[in-house]
């Protein structure tokens, strides 16, 4: 998701962050970082700890992508099942990247502690059936997850008993996973930062990049200067086409859109959401929602395919959120903002390298998480430990067809298909 985050609750509840300067003449780096989210930032930081000078360029403020305007969920592993990983991949690197996608979890919750990210992190991840053939699913996947890799802290959460965690009865089930969890991810993203400047991160927002020439140092030019690096690491996710052409093909940006009610009464509240936890439905087109500190109830629903959004993101979300919840019908909405995350052909995450140049990206709306890792897994990599970061930069991946005309709106037909069979 991209754009300034005024909107947004997050903004509106925001710890204070300081105002960095645009780029102004040139400047001289170890590592060159462009994109001030979950991904540029955590490899920020771990390349200041490892003793590498930094700057950071960030093309609008701090948070003003993804990174402060998601549904703040945290969801371990990736978007395939494990069951599928290990079908595609076999059981020795399936595990490989299972314990590495569930270290994710470490690296955020460990950054919290460091460096005392007040972010209102709380525990607790609800996957909801929306079918019972999804339940079923569930339910062998996380046998199977205990059986293959002792996972023990899954639940198994029968339709009956769906009301301890979610006050409707639209669903057949769910897997509460307690490893999972949700946050404020602005100021998660603003906690990061600070830490990155400690450690000694020089940032500047409002520096859009226009070029990056690779050769024995990379040259990475905005409007009003550059910054001649030995690494560039590019973490801009949906905008990585922008900036390197030649893996925006890899990627299409899909637009959500979430909204934030007024904060509900403590019974209304817990009524909702008996748990506290994250919740997140098995449809393609998904709904997720979940209850900020101030108790106001964050929901996300419907996509669209097109960046243009909605004439009025409160009448375009507010269905979703009434046709499980009528109680809230009348509750006022208070915020409602959108933005684009990009989505790989495969929905598993792009990391790799190509000379100098390093980039994560296409963490295809499963990234809370991941992105924090995979930052920190980019500047390992580059200080000569590359078996980390070699198993997720394994995956295979194409571009999409159609080539740079063609690529979105086919990529939209494919996308519409799996609404369709949602709706079906």
């Amino acid at each position: 998701m991209t754009g300034a985050p005024a909107d947004t609750y997050y903004a509106a509840t925001a710890n204070r962050a300081t105002a960095h300067a645009a780029l102004a003449g040139e400047r001289r780096a170890d590592v060159c970082v462009v994109g001030g989210g979950f991904t540029g930032l955590a490899a920020a930081l771990a390349a200041a700890e490892a003793g590498y000078a930094v700057v950071l360029l960030e093309a609008d403020r701090i948070g003003a992508g993804a990174s402060g305007r998601n549904g703040g969920h945290l969801i371990p592993g990736l978007r395939w099942s494990m069951r599928e990983i290990s079908d595609a991949f076999g059981q020795e690197r399936a595990q490989a990247i299972h314990d590495l996608a569930l270290s994710a979890v470490d690296s955020v919750h460990d950054r919290v502690a460091a460096h005392a990210i007040a972010c209102d992190l709380k525990p607790g991840h609800l996957e909801a059936a929306w079918k019972p053939a999804h339940f079923d699913a569930m339910r062998r996947e996380a046998d199977f997850l205990a059986e293959r890799f002792g996972r023990t802290d899954l639940d198994i959460v029968a339709a009956a008993d769906m009301r301890g965690h979610v006050g409707t009865d639209s669903y057949h089930g769910g897997i509460y996973d307690r490893r999972g969890g949700h946050f404020h991810p602005l100021n998660y993203t603003l906690g990061l930062a600070a830490a990155a400047i400690a450690a000694g991160v020089t940032i500047f927002e409002q520096s859009r990049v226009v070029t990056i020439a690779n050769g024995p140092t990379a040259i990475v030019g905005t409007a009003t200067g550059s910054v001649t690096a030995n690494h560039v690491v590019i973490a801009t996710d949906a905008w990585t086409g922008d900036i390197a052409p030649e893996l925006g093909g890899y990627t299409v940006p899909i637009m959500n859109y979430n909204i934030a009610t007024a904060p509900l009464d403590e019974t209304v509240a817990r009524a909702l959401l008996p748990s506290d936890a994250a919740v997140a439905d098995s449809r393609f087109v998904l709904n997720y929602f979940r209850l900020s500190a101030d108790r106001r109830m964050i929901f996300g629903g419907g996509e669209k395919y097109s960046q243009r959004p909605p004439r009025d993101i409160a009448a375009f979300v507010r269905p979703h959120m009434t046709r499980l919840f009528p109680m809230l019908a009348a509750t006022p909405v208070d915020y409602r903002w959108g933005g684009a995350v990009s989505v790989t052909m495969n929905r598993l995450p792009h990391i790799g390298r190509r000379g100098n140049i390093w980039f994560a990206h296409g963490f295809s709306g499963h990234g809370a998480l991941i992105t924090t890792l995979a930052g920190e897994l980019v500047i390992e990599a580059m200080r000569g430990t590359t078996e980390r970061f070699d198993v997720l930069a394994g995956f295979p991946h194409r571009t999409f067809p159609g080539g740079k005309r063609l690529r979105k709106p086919l990529a939209t037909l494919g996308l519409l298909w799996y609404a369709l069979r949602d709706r079906l």
